[in-house]
């Protein structure tokens, strides 16, 4: 406790403004459980930035921490860019702080003689990743803490590529903001010289570049398409809309009562469109109008929930792995019709996410790329290939996904957008899109996927999740719930070992705490800490032939009891 309180004195220096130095002095008097919260280790700037709860201390978002990370992002930038004009690219979405919180950015840059192209209002992280490459700037900035709790808040990192940064800036940044040892070392300008206000233009270019992905204009005027649309109270209010009426939806129906950017997120308990319940207020309003499909986003724009009308009548959440399938097939499916595949094309996903992906990319003679959870080594794969092959489209299971080249994160504009498209085709055809995705099964095999988390919050729940990893590391028995195990991926070491001979090869990826377990069937079992959240995860994917649509409720039965019985062995292991 005495190297915390030290250490939150320091916190006492008139450098700090008056309302921190108060509020250190309360922990320190009355509060030493916050007060170790708040600083018994330094908010971390990880591989893609910062994230954490906003308050006073060393482990908390706030002016100095964000200060500090920016001083050392441009000592980066001037050290690999000399005698060269910087210019970075700030956005910011709904949350409580982010506005602020850029506008320190914004200073911090402009004091180091940084060109700063800063958003007028709140935008979507992907209108970010769109404006960097846009305005042909060497990095960018975005506030946002995405579908975490609204006592969070971050600060991501892009590179000149318009993706998350990666080996070896990412190392490079980091070493540079931990060199940053006291406040005096940065530097600030209130007078914000070198900032320039961006807005509309960006947005006209951003939804003009969205609107040459889609394949079947006519398609859309033909379906009157009803769509509900819920921003969840995020940076999608305006510019989603603006998009699909650009390319012909004229039946938006948008849910009032969170069309207001609130980073209290007052109508839901989480702003996650993963959630049924986030989208709650959408899907009622669709039983009222009988929409044909309801698009929810996260608070920055990046993730999707799609909900979608059956013949009954009934509305159906899909996850992130379904409306992936949904996407990248309809993909595919229409390059091949319109005779644009070439064998050049290559779509990407992470390495637990579905399977399914690389069997229909396999059917079109496409290449599939697997890659680390996080949309940033999604984004390495295009650059790297940029200009030589095509990025036709990728995602991730967790409702992020992406297609074209002219973005670098996960886009939920976008997919919305060709969301509806595919619901538009799917509607002139009298098909509806839970029956398509059923097509898909049976044509390529049905694989289902299941998800269980284990949150473990502060320091103590961190060290759990440590010793929970090197538990399933070193002692994995042989098989899981009867099934033995084939092959052991071990993304840290970088080693795969086949339990079969007892052979081994390299992994050809970064260095990630995370194990993949491949069963003799087919099964595979993912367990990894999740890198913005004090959570522990375990993905269980399962696949079987499905003959007919009449086998497919059973089927569905059969293949959840197995997921659920290899989720309870493997987290009471």
């Amino acid at each position: 406790m005495e190297n915390i309180i030290n250490k939150a004195n320091k916190w006492l220096d008139e450098s700090f403004d008056a309302e921190t130095r108060k509020e250190v002095q309360r922990m320190i008097d009355n509060d030493h459980a916050l007060l170790t919260e708040s600083f018994y280790k330094d908010l971390e700037f990880g591989t893609g930035g910062l994230r954490g709860i906003m308050g006073v201390g060393s482990n908390r978002m706030n002016k100095y921490t964000v200060g500090m990370a920016t001083q050392g992002l441009s000592n980066y930038l001037i050290k690999n860019f000399p005698n060269t004009k910087i210019k970075c690219a700030i956005a910011f979405d709904c949350r409580n702080n982010s506005d602020y919180f850029a506008k320190i950015s914004a200073s911090v840059l402009s004091a180091n003689g940084i060109k700063v192209y800063l958003f007028e209002s709140l935008r979507p992280t992907p209108e970010l990743s769109f404006a960097i490459r846009h305005l042909q700037c060497h990095s960018g900035i975005v506030i946002t803490a995405s579908h975490n709790p609204k006592e969070y808040n971050g600060y991501k990192v892009y590179w000149q590529d318009g993706g998350q940064i990666i080996n070896p800036h990412d190392i490079g940044i980091i070493n540079e903001v931990r060199n940053i040892k006291d406040l005096s070392q940065v530097k600030f300008d209130d007078n914000l010289k070198n900032v320039e206000i961006i807005g509309e233009d960006i947005d006209n270019a951003y939804i003009n570049k969205l609107s040459e992905l889609i394949l079947n204009p006519e398609d859309i005027k033909k379906s009157n398409l009803k769509i509900v649309f819920t921003p969840i109270h995020g940076s999608t209010v305006d510019i989603l809309p603006k998009a699909l009426r650009k390319v012909g939806f004229t039946d938006i129906n948008i849910v009032e009562e969170q069309a207001i950017p609130d980073g209290n997120f007052p109508t839901v308990a989480s702003p996650n469109p993963e959630e049924a319940s986030a989208l709650s207020m959408a899907i009622e309003k669709a039983k009222k109008i009988k929409a044909d499909i309801v698009m929810g986003t996260d608070p920055d724009g990046d993730r999707l929930g799609i909900v979608v009308r059956q013949k009954n009548g009934e509305y159906l959440l899909l996850n992130g792995n379904q409306t992936a399938s949904i996407l990248i097939y309809y993909l595919l499916e229409e390059w091949q019709k319109k005779g644009k595949l070439k064998g050049k094309e290559y779509i990407v996903k992470t390495i637990v996410t579905t399977e399914l992906l690389s069997v229909i990319a396999n059917h079109y003679n496409v290449k599939s790329y697997d890659v680390l959870t996080g949309f940033k080594y999604i984004a390495e794969i295009i650059e790297k290939n940029y200009g030589k092959t095509t990025f036709i489209g990728g995602g991730e299971e967790s409702y992020g996904f992406l297609a074209g080249e002219f973005v670098r994160d996960k886009d939920a504009v976008m997919s919305c957008m060709i969301m509806a498209e595919v619901a538009a085709w799917a509607k002139n055809r009298n098909i509806t899109l839970d029956k398509l995705l059923i097509d898909i099964y049976i044509k390529f095999g049905y694989y289902l996927e299941g998800l269980k988390s284990l949150t473990k919050t502060g320091k103590s729940g961190l060290e759990e999740i440590q010793k929970m990893m090197e538990k399933f590391r070193n002692q994995m028995p042989k098989s899981i719930n009867g099934i033995d195990i084939a092959l052991v991926h071990d993304f840290e070491k970088r080693i795969s070992i086949d339990k079969r001979n007892n052979s081994k090869h390299e992994i050809n990826l970064p260095k990630s705490n995370v194990l993949q377990f491949e069963l003799v069937d087919g099964t595979k079992i993912t367990i990894r800490p999740s890198g913005t959240e004090p959570k522990i995860k375990f993905y269980v994917s399962v696949h079987d032939v499905l003959k007919n649509k009449e086998e497919y409720p059973q089927k569905t039965k059969e293949l959840q009891a197995k997921i659920d019985k290899i989720i309870e062995t493997i987290t009471n292991f």
